[in-house]
């Protein structure tokens, strides 16, 4: 069964294609005989009902440095699309919102991977406070008084952008740490949204792990160490992939988060676990797909394909 899949992507050129789920997703569906077709999001086009979007019909190579080579551009109703895998990375602003709009329009009809309904209302670090009981004590806010509260009763804690991604201005505070007061004011000058502040988990030195769930069935992991003298494990940020096997922990975490994923159509997940508490849960644009595989772990690509599939023929 040959597919039409658009991956919504940021440029082909940009991506490092040695640990990018996407790339790994296209080379997979290449392998199944599918259509690829590449696009980045400002190419999206509303009228009405119906959406259109020049494509360019795309090849995949697992070669570095020429992993790609793109065809003319065709304009499409996206509606003649069978898969689009939405896929370019945060942040998750005012434009990545638009277009999980626009592509509501044309789903499920065309199946949006995820859906973008459901990836609109489940920002990373906000959906994961629905399970209060998996995770670390957090407060959502940018009230000083507030954080005040809660670094007298935590102690060391974690402060992050609520729409940050890839690691980027993760900071650790500690109880008498001098910086507090100059971090709070670049915080809020930085950032319109709240924050999240959690309390600081000292195990993250032996790892963040990567969990991957596909319909809401656990697919594969990756256990993330942090750089010498760096609190994130991200692996944009240098933290290092190592095989996992799930703790009963975390076993129980995705038995309980699977129904909830299922039901709201959020296929390829990745949630990320420190020292048996969940963090965070990410429905945009997970990674971790390349890592677990070169570890030696399950192709989390062939089974998300093997899902996207059978939607379809559905």
């Amino acid at each position: 069964m040959a597919l039409k899949v658009a991956v919504q992507m940021d440029h082909i050129s940009t991506i490092n294609t040695a640990g990018d789920s996407a790339f790994a997703m296209m080379l997979e569906a290449q392998a199944r005989g599918h259509a690829l077709f590449h696009y980045t999001p400002d190419r999206l086009a509303q009228r009405g009902d119906d959406v259109f979007c020049a494509l360019e019909p795309v090849e995949v190579r697992d070669e570095k440095g020429n992993h790609f080579t793109l065809g003319e551009k065709q304009r499409f109703n996206m509606r003649d699309i069978d898969v689009v895998l939405m896929r370019q990375d945060p942040p998750f602003d005012l434009s990545y919102i638009a277009a999980t709009h626009i592509l509501e329009k044309i789903h499920p009809e065309t199946l949006v991977v995820n859906d973008p309904a459901e990836v609109r209302n489940a920002p990373e670090k906000l959906f994961v406070t629905e399970f209060p009981d998996l995770m670390p004590p957090t407060l959502i806010t940018r009230d000083r008084a507030e954080i005040d509260f809660f670094r007298e009763e935590y102690g060391d804690i974690v402060m992050k952008p609520l729409f940050g991604h890839g690691g980027a201005a993760v900071f650790r505070i500690t109880q008498d740490d001098l910086n507090y007061g100059s971090l709070y004011d670049f915080f809020a000058a930085t950032f319109r949204e709240p924050w999240v502040i959690q309390q600081f988990l000292p195990n993250v030195k032996h790892g963040d792990k990567r969990i991957l769930l596909v319909d809401g069935e656990f697919a594969g992991a990756v256990n993330r160490v942090p750089a010498a003298g760096d609190l994130r494990s991200n692996m944009v940020r240098g933290g290092a992939p190592t095989d996992s096997d799930l703790t009963d922990r975390e076993r129980e975490i995705c038995a309980r988060l699977g129904p909830s994923l299922k039901e709201k159509g959020l296929i390829l997940v990745g949630i990320d676990v420190i020292d048996g508490m969940l963090t965070e849960i990410n429905v945009t644009a997970p990674t971790g797909i390349r890592a677990i595989r070169n570890l030696g772990g399950p192709d989390v690509a062939k089974m998300v394909w093997d899902v996207l599939e059978a939607k379809v023929k559905a």
